[in-house]
C-alpha cells in the first residue's frame, strides 16, 4: 500500500475550518499520482509518449470524521481490481501517519483512455504489472 502525506493548509478549508469535501478527492488524486511515479510512471511521459490518459469514472466517497487547518494526513492508494482498460483504487485518508484515525475511505475506479479520441485503451501489461507487483 502506497501512502502520501498531505498537510493541510488555509485553502483547503471551508467558512467552519475544516477540509472542504470535495478537496479530499485532490489530496487522493495526488496521492495516486505519486504511486504511479514511485513506480517509475509519470503521466506526463505517458500522455506525451503514448498517448495514454486515466480519467476518473466513478468516485464512491465515505467521511468519517473531518480534517483541519495544519493537520498532516497520510492518504494511501492501492489496486484493489483492474479489468483491460479500468482500474479500481482503495483510498484512505488518516490524521497522522499512526494510521489510528481513520477520517475518509474511498474507491475510486479510472479508465485508461487514448489521449485524443478518449476511447478506450488496453492498459500497458507493464504497468499493469508494476501494480501489481506493488499491491
Amino acid at each position: 500500500m502506497f501512502t502520501w502525506p498531505v498537510r493541510v493548509y488555509y485553502e483547503d478549508t471551508d467558512l467552519g475550518g475544516v477540509v472542504y469535501y470535495a478537496n479530499y478527492l485532490r489530496f487522493m488524486e495526488r496521492a495516486r499520482t505519486e504511486w504511479l511515479r514511485s513506480l517509475g510512471y509519470d503521466q506526463t511521459d505517458l500522455w506525451r509518449d503514448q498517448r495514454l490518459l486515466f480519467i476518473i469514472t466513478s468516485a464512491e466517497v465515505r467521511y468519517r470524521q473531518p480534517a483541519r487547518f495544519d493537520d498532516l494526513l497520510c492518504v494511501t492508494a492501492e489496486l484493489e481490481s483492474h479489468r483491460r482498460t479500468t482500474v479500481t483504487f482503495g483510498q484512505r485518508i488518516f490524521r497522522d501517519d499512526s494510521r489510528t484515525e481513520l477520517l475518509v475511505e474511498g474507491t475510486i475506479q479510472a479508465a485508461c483512455v487514448v489521449a485524443d479520441t478518449f476511447k478506450p485503451r488496453v492498459i500497458p501489461t507493464e504497468l499493469f504489472a508494476a501494480m501489481e507487483r506493488d499491491r
